[in-house]
C-alpha cells in the first residue's frame, strides 16, 4: 500500500499542484494531511477542495482552529502580531460555504485500521496538538509518546521538520510542510509510506514549486509584504 503524507499546507496551493506533478507516475492508495491547512499562501478554497477530491484523511491544525473560532464569530488573543492576524481574517473572508462545512466538520486528531497497522494522525503528538516534534527531540521523549497511544505509526506535523524514527515498534514520521518550510529551502515538504505485511517504509521528499505564483497572489491581494520573503527564503520571519 502506497500512502502520500502531508501536513501544514497552509492554503500553498502551487506547491499541492507541484507535488501532484512530481508524483505523476505513481497511484496512491491513501492521503493522510495532519492539519494547518490553511492560512498564509491565498488559497485556502482550492487547498481545501484539493483535499476533498482526493478523499484526503485530514486532521486539524491550530491555524484551522483560529479560522473556526473566526468563523464562529468570536476572536483568539494570539498571536497578537497584526500582521498575522491580517493573514488570518483573509482567510476567512475567502473562505466559501463549502470550504467552511468541511473545515469545521475535521476532527483534531484521527485513527487509521490498515491489516496489521493501526495508524495515527496529530498535529502536534499523541500528547498534544502544539507540542513540537524535531529528529533532534530526545529518544526518550518519542519513547514516553510511543506509551501514550496505540498506533504503530504515529504521524505529525507543525514542526515544519521533516523525520522519520523508529522506536522500538513505533514509527514516527512527520513529512514536514508542504506549504511553508522554515528550514531556508523554499521547496515544499512531503514524504511517502509504503506498507507490506512485513515491512514498513518511509521516504522523505523535498519538490520545487512556482514560488512567485504565490507571491503574486499575495501582491494582488494586497497581503503584508513580509510574507512574500519568507515564501521566497523558505524561513519564519515574524
Amino acid at each position: 500500500m502506497q500512502i502520500l503524507l502531508l501536513s501544514d499546507i497552509h492554503g500553498n496551493l502551487p506547491a499541492l499542484l507541484a507535488i501532484d506533478h512530481y508524483f505523476t507516475d505513481k497511484s496512491f492508495d491513501a492521503i493522510y494531511n495532519c492539519g494547518d491547512s490553511t492560512v498564509y499562501a491565498p488559497f485556502p478554497n482550492e487547498t481545501l477542495q484539493w483535499l476533498q477530491d482526493r478523499k484526503a484523511y485530514s486532521i486539524l491544525g491550530n491555524t484551522d482552529h483560529k479560522v473556526i473560532t473566526l468563523l464562529q464569530g468570536k476572536d483568539f488573543k494570539k498571536p497578537h502580531n497584526e500582521e498575522k492576524r491580517i493573514m488570518y481574517r483573509s482567510t476567512v473572508q475567502a473562505l466559501n460555504d463549502e470550504s467552511k462545512q468541511y473545515l469545521c466538520s475535521l476532527k483534531d486528531s484521527q485513527k487509521i485500521e490498515l491489516g496489521d497497522y493501526t495508524i495515527g494522525l496529530f498535529h502536534g503528538s499523541p500528547d498534544h496538538p502544539r507540542e513540537l516534534l524535531f529528529a533532534q527531540t530526545p529518544d526518550s521523549r518519542f519513547q514516553e509518546l510511543s506509551q501514550l497511544t496505540s498506533c504503530r505509526i504515529v504521524i505529525t506535523g507543525h514542526s515544519h521538520s521533516p523525520f522519520h524514527k523508529q522506536i522500538h515498534t513505533t514509527h514516527f514520521i512527520n513529512p514536514g510542510s508542504a506549504g511553508r518550510m522554515f528550514d531556508g529551502n523554499p521547496e515544499a515538504s512531503c514524504a511517502t509510506l509504503t506498507l507490506s505485511e512485513q515491512d514498513i517504509q518511509v521516504s522523505l521528499h523535498r519538490i520545487p514549486y512556482r514560488v512567485e505564483d504565490v507571491v503574486t497572489a499575495l501582491q494582488q491581494q494586497h497581503l503584508p509584504e513580509i510574507y512574500t520573503d519568507m515564501f521566497r527564503q523558505g524561513r519564519k520571519l515574524n
